[in-house]
């Protein structure tokens, strides 16, 4: 639990110019000094089921995403069901892509626990001294780079922290489902996050392979996620349709044009029923980063001064293009980057906003800073004007945001989304006229400005949307029941 007590207060002003369109009111900045000091200890394996046969007639598709993973059955039921997970007193589908790691005295001795999903959701706010929360690792995939991190002085790879986050899901869908599940059809974007060339699609596909393998999975097949997004629309037509998929998932926007409809499977699939497909590294986690620049880093020192051998100098920029992605606050709870800024803030011009920045650091407000940025986003699909708060006892911010200028932050990524749109019905051959339908899908798929890429080039008419948060699941479900079937005929 964090303490209740307060440090001193500090009240500080957004500049206008920072947004020509945004309307700030005052940040109110507190912070405490109470560092939790974690000792290290060895993580021990987990254990796993033993391998046992999957039921014929069931076919699993599982859609592991940067923020939100989602699993179906088709054939455990009527129709295609999703496995649901207990939150917070309720049941979601949703199954947060995160791993929660804490110590835990058992006895005289120091163990190292772990849970995924929402349960680790539950046991990371719950908890009196925070662990480690680790996020949004499958935007790392392609990364030749990083391969693993420290966790409590152990190191472990990153295919080792994502197989954790899948065996998890595989049992308790397991559990729900009552089958064993030792083979799925599995999603994957048209491009990973950072891929430049095919060869980093590739090498990011394998570990996303080589983790399900250490999850316990026997047999994984990879469909691209918008395709699996098309069948699962396709499973609500009477008539065959030329689509146009986008899919706006955490790290990445992917489409693709499919020939879809009853005909379709009943002649059965063909290459050529995928016109063509494109994707770019564009997508939720990057409309999130801009309102932290915008809302949240100056209130946190981001742009401030210091003085140094009589000079004035601007604050280190690298440490708030790493808040930006707010997945990647634990990577800067480093005993280096921690004294580093102890040096910036004995230097700074205003050292309350550098102790704001040191505090959201060692507390790994991540995902509180993420709920509030997801929570401002959403009001501004929904109203033209919204307000963002962020509190943690601690360091409390408030302010008040146009949609135009959220779209005027994010208009960079937007053209991006659009070009990549246009490229594709380009090099496909396909005018927008001859595109039936454009079936959008992801949590993006609701921002204003996204929906108006697609709106003014095919018409509002011909736009659909459904199930936007578990199509890409069902969708695989079915793939995967499909594959099945053409198996065993």
């Amino acid at each position: 639990m964090l303490a209740k007590h307060r440090g001193h207060l500090v009240d500080t002003v957004l500049v206008k110019g920072s947004s020509p369109k945004v309307r700030i009111v005052r940040f109110r900045i507190a912070y405490v000094k109470n560092p939790h000091e974690v000792p290290h200890l060895q993580l021990k394996k987990s254990r796993m089921y033993s391998p046992t046969s999957q039921a014929s007639k069931v076919a699993i598709g599982i859609d592991f995403g940067t923020t939100n993973s989602s699993i179906a059955c088709a054939g455990c039921s009527d129709g295609v069901q999703l496995a649901k997970f207990p939150y917070l007193g309720g049941l979601t589908d949703a199954y947060r892509s995160l791993l929660y790691l804490q110590q835990v005295k058992e006895g005289s001795v120091n163990t190292l626990k772990s849970w995924t999903g929402p349960e680790g959701i539950e046991h990371y706010l719950s908890a009196d001294v925070k662990g480690r929360l680790i996020q949004s690792l499958k935007s790392f995939l392609s990364s030749r780079t990083l391969h693993g991190t420290e966790v409590f002085g152990r190191r472990y790879t990153l295919e080792d922290l994502i197989a954790r986050i899948l065996r998890g899901l595989r049992e308790k869908a397991e559990h729900q489902f009552g089958i064993k599940i030792r083979s799925a059809v599995v999603g994957r974007p048209v491009h990973f996050v950072g891929a430049e060339n095919q060869e980093d699609d590739c090498y990011a596909e394998s570990r996303l392979r080589s983790a399900f393998d250490l999850a316990g999975y026997e047999s994984v097949k990879f469909e691209m996620e918008p395709v699996a997004a098309a069948h699962h629309y396709e499973s609500t037509l009477d008539h065959d349709e030329l689509i146009l998929i986008g899919d706006f998932g955490g790290g990445t926007s992917d489409f693709a044009l499919v020939h879809v409809g009853p005909n379709v499977r009943r002649r059965g699939r063909v290459p050529g029923d995928i016109v063509g497909n494109a994707g770019v590294g564009i997508a939720g986690d990057s409309f999130d980063a801009k309102i932290i620049r915008y809302l949240v880093s100056p209130a946190l020192g981001a742009g401030s001064q210091l003085r140094s051998l009589g000079k004035i100098l601007t604050v280190p920029a690298w440490v708030y293009i790493r808040l930006e992605r707010w997945h990647h606050l634990s990577l800067l709870r480093g005993k280096d980057v921690l004294n580093m800024l102890r040096g910036v803030q004995a230097q700074s011009l205003e050292p309350d906003k550098i102790g704001a920045l040191i505090h959201f650091i060692k507390e790994d407000l991540g995902f509180h800073l993420h709920r509030a940025v997801q929570k401002v986003k959403c009001d501004l699909s929904n109203d033209p004007v919204a307000t963002f708060q962020f509190s943690d006892g601690f360091v409390n911010l408030k302010a008040v945001v146009e949609r135009a200028s959220f779209e005027e932050w994010v208009s960079e990524e937007l053209g991006q989304i659009a070009r990549c749109v246009d490229s594709l019905l380009s090099a496909s051959g396909v005018l927008p006229l001859d595109v039936d339908m454009v079936f959008l899908t992801g949590g993006s798929s609701f921002v204003p400005a996204v929906r108006k890429i697609f709106e003014t080039r095919f018409g509002e008419k011909r736009i659909r949307g459904g199930n936007e948060f578990t199509s890409v699941a069902r969708g695989l479900a079915l793939t995967a029941m499909d594959l099945s079937i053409s198996r065993l005929g």
